[in-house]
């Protein structure tokens, strides 16, 4: 915009300097004119008036474009601010905060969701080791371990669930650590909630791709983790997000269930919020 007014002011400038230039001449040749007319009195005084409407209205319309413009510019600013201000007031009055609580559980997934999503090429519900390549696991599955990890939680704070999502997961053990990402086919890696009946909890569930010559999981005996890290995001039923990392403190079980299944009892989670809630988009 102030491009194109430079522009407009220069033409007038221009048009204004022509015209002050002939009156100036009409001035200065005035005898020769006298001679050759009879009326060059009232023609230089046209000339003068003409020049003098022509740069008042000229100068006039700039100034109220001026004007407008600026009013337009503080008129959109101030749009923003109530939008970001009613945005900022929703987000604090409608976000969502979940303990992990109980018990967690470790344990072979179920070979029906293996068939429906990843032989499907559809990593929505699942993370995969850090390293693996995608194309691979699609093309030859069976070289694949697949576990899913259960764990119970509460919203602690704000309303209820929508959707929980993960970006990374780490566990620990012995000084190693083993992490777990989103495929880079899918932007985010969505969790099960899944509501128990009998214990009245909900639990959130995602599915995790393990080669076959990794020593993470091993289904016949007992896997220690010393620690356990999540990065994820927590969308409220309202669609504001809340994104944090949550640790969980453990204790790790004596021994395996006869369905293959490691199960852990949580003595304390810390979420830690990353930043300010945000409506999803």
């Amino acid at each position: 915009m102030k491009h194109r007014q430079i522009n407009i002011i220069k033409v007038m400038l221009i048009i204004s300097s022509v015209v002050f230039f002939v009156t100036l001449l009409a001035l200065i040749f005035d005898d020769f004119l006298a001679a050759q007319l009879d009326v060059i009195g009232i023609r230089i005084a046209m000339l003068i008036v003409a020049f003098a409407s022509f740069g008042s209205s000229t100068l006039f319309s700039l100034l109220i474009l001026h004007h407008n413009k600026t009013v337009s510019m503080i008129n959109d600013d101030l749009n923003r601010r109530a939008e970001l201000f009613r945005e900022l007031q929703f987000s604090s009055s409608n976000y969502s905060v979940i303990d992990f609580m109980d018990r967690m559980l470790i344990y072979i997934e179920s070979t029906r969701y293996v068939d429906r999503y990843v032989r499907n090429n559809n990593f929505l519900f699942h993370m995969i080791e850090k390293g693996l390549n995608e194309q691979h696991v699609v093309e030859h599955p069976d070289d694949y371990d697949y576990f899913s990890f259960r764990i119970p939680f509460r919203v602690i704070e704000g309303k209820l669930i929508s959707k929980i999502t993960f970006n990374e997961i780490y566990f620990e053990r012995d000084q190693k650590r083993f992490f777990f990402m989103t495929p880079s086919s899918e932007k985010e890696s969505r969790a099960y909630l899944l509501y128990n009946e009998q214990t009245k909890r909900n639990n959130v569930i995602i599915n995790l791709i393990v080669s076959k010559t990794s020593d993470f999981f091993d289904p016949k005996i007992v896997n220690a983790f010393s620690k356990i890290k999540m990065n994820l995001h927590i969308t409220s039923l309202l669609g504001v997000v809340v994104e944090g990392m949550s640790e969980l403190y453990f204790t790790n079980p004596e021994q395996i269930e006869g369905d293959f299944t490691n199960t852990y009892k949580i003595n304390s989670s810390n979420f830690i919020i990353k930043g300010m809630p945000y409506i999803e988009k």
